[in-house]
C-alpha cells in the first residue's frame, strides 16, 4: 500500500449531443452521446489507512454515509479484492466545486476518482475495465470517467467507444433549478425516435441534445439561460440538464460573454479536454514512484 496523501481530480463532464434512439422494454432509453472531459471539476484528498476504515470527512447534508457514492465505491472495491486487502481504509475528504444536479456528472465522477485512486494508493492492480464494471453498478456515467478518455456512447451509455471531438473552450451556466432525471425522460412528448447514425456521420453535423426541448419547455430557467447564450454562441443543454454550456475557440471569448452575464445566471469557464485530469495525476503518481 502506497501511503501517500495525495490530492485527485474528480472532472466535470459535457454531453456535446445526446441523441434519444428508443425507448427499451424495461423503461430504460437508448442513446448516442458525445462525453467529453473538462479541466475543471472536485477534488479528493484521499489518505490511505490499514486499519481497515473508510471515513468520509466532509459530509454531504442530507446525504446519509451509506448513501454517499463515494464511501460506496470506496467499499465495493475492497469488497471485490482478495481477503488480503480488508484491512486497507482510507480518509477522504470532498471539496465540492462541481454543482449538485446540473448533467456535469459530479457525483459519477466522485466515484470514478475513489475506484481509480484506491485502486492505485493500495496497489490493488485492478485494470480499468474491472473498475469501469465495478463503477457500472454505481451508475451509468461511471464508467466513463473510470475510462478516462473521451467518448461515444451508446445502449444506455455503457458501451463505450474512444473520440477525439476538438478540445474547445465553454462558457458553462447553472439556471438555479435542479432537473430530476425522470422529469425528462418521463415526459410523454420526449423525442425518443431519432434514427441511429454513425459517430462520423454525427461529428459532421450541427450537435443538438433530443432532451433539451423538454427541458426548456418544463423549466423556464432553462429556457433564459439558453435564449441568453445563443445571443453568443452555440450553446445547448449537457445531458438531461440543467446546465447549459456555450462554445468558444479561445479562451478570451468565452470570459468576455461570463462578464456579460446577468447577475442571475451563474458560470465558469472551462477547456475541454479528451484525456480526463484523473489518469494524467494517476501517471505522475505511478512514474514518481518507479
Amino acid at each position: 500500500m502506497m501511503s501517500t496523501t495525495r490530492v485527485w481530480p474528480a472532472p466535470a463532464k459535457l454531453n456535446l449531443f445526446l441523441y434519444i434512439t428508443g425507448r427499451r422494454p424495461d423503461g430504460y432509453h437508448n442513446l448516442q452521446t458525445l462525453f467529453q472531459f473538462l479541466d475543471y471539476g472536485d477534488r479528493l484528498t484521499i489518505t490511505p489507512r490499514n486499519d481497515g476504515q473508510i471515513n468520509l470527512l466532509t459530509p454531504i447534508d442530507g446525504v446519509p454515509n451509506e448513501q454517499n457514492l463515494i464511501i460506496r465505491a470506496a467499499k465495493l472495491l475492497r469488497d471485490n479484492l482478495p481477503e488480503r486487502f480488508s484491512h486497507c481504509g482510507a480518509d477522504i475528504a470532498l471539496e465540492k466545486i462541481i454543482p449538485m444536479g446540473g448533467g456535469l456528472g459530479g457525483g459519477s465522477s466522485d466515484a470514478a476518482t475513489v475506484l481509480v485512486a484506491l485502486n492505485t494508493l493500495w496497489q490493488a492492480n485492478l485494470s480499468d475495465s474491472e473498475l469501469a464494471e465495478l463503477g457500472l453498478t454505481l451508475g451509468a456515467d461511471v464508467p466513463i470517467f473510470v475510462n478516462g478518455f473521451a467518448s461515444f456512447a451508446e445502449g444506455v451509455g455503457e458501451l463505450l467507444h474512444p473520440a477525439h471531438p476538438e478540445e474547445k473552450w465553454y462558457l458553462v451556466a447553472h439556471p438555479g433549478v435542479n432537473i430530476p432525471t425522470p422529469a425528462i425522460f418521463g415526459d410523454p412528448e420526449l423525442k425518443r425516435d431519432t434514427p441511429v447514425r454513425s459517430l462520423q456521420e454525427l461529428l459532421r453535423i450541427p450537435y443538438a441534445n433530443d432532451c433539451e426541448l423538454t427541458a426548456r419547455k418544463r423549466f423556464r430557467e432553462v429556457e433564459q439561460v439558453i435564449s441568453w447564450l445563443l445571443q453568443y454562441a452555440p450553446s445547448r443543454l449537457t445531458g438531461t440538464g440543467a446546465c447549459v454550456f456555450a462554445e468558444f475557440d479561445t479562451e478570451s471569448s468565452a470570459r468576455q460573454v461570463l462578464s456579460r452575464a446577468p447577475e442571475w445566471i451563474k458560470g465558469f469557464v472551462a477547456r475541454g479536454v479528451n484525456t480526463s485530469p484523473l489518469h494524467l495525476v494517476r501517471s505522475e503518481l505511478i512514474e514518481s514512484v518507479k
